[in-house]
């Protein structure tokens, strides 16, 4: 079973899927800002996540998913991981701009544990993927589904 660990334990494996490239780079450097030590590895959408599953060793500690990406969105891939019982124990962070409550209540009935809200402001996602990832150190994955809002 994954779990996370003390952020000071252990280096975390983090799997984002987001098509924009920019995105991605903006992601991993406020990780990097973060006190948690982490191996990211990023996807341009849902599909490429798959088969990684599919092929790869180990599953992450955390995923997060863009909601619009082309081939698989980010609500089919969750549907899709979710059908799958090894990951039960994986948290799910949706990532998007969009925010619609009703949407967001929707996807955590599909199975996310997360929603952070994509924001203009570094600072502010340094912050919310600190909040995050504290979260779901402290609730792993018994705790009621949150969402990060940022303005």
């Amino acid at each position: 079973m994954t779990t996370l660990q003390n952020t000071t334990e252990k280096k975390w494996s983090i799997f984002l899927a987001d098509d924009d490239l920019t995105d991605q780079e903006i992601f991993r450097d406020a990780l990097a800002e973060t006190n948690t030590p982490v191996s990211l590895r990023t996807f341009d959408n849902g599909v490429d996540l798959l088969t990684e599953f599919e092929t790869g060793e180990a599953l992450p500690d955390v995923i997060f998913l863009d909601l619009y990406m082309p081939k698989m969105d980010g609500s089919d891939c969750l549907l899709k991981i979710r059908e799958n019982p090894l990951f039960d124990h994986v948290p799910i962070v949706l990532y998007s701009t969009e925010f619609d409550i009703d949407r967001i209540e929707e996807l955590f009935e599909q199975g996310a544990n997360r929603y952070l809200r994509k924001t203009s402001s570094f600072e502010s996602l340094v912050s919310s993927l600190e909040r995050t990832l504290s979260s779901l150190v402290r609730n792993a994955l018994s705790g009621p589904a949150l969402i990060n809002i940022v303005v």
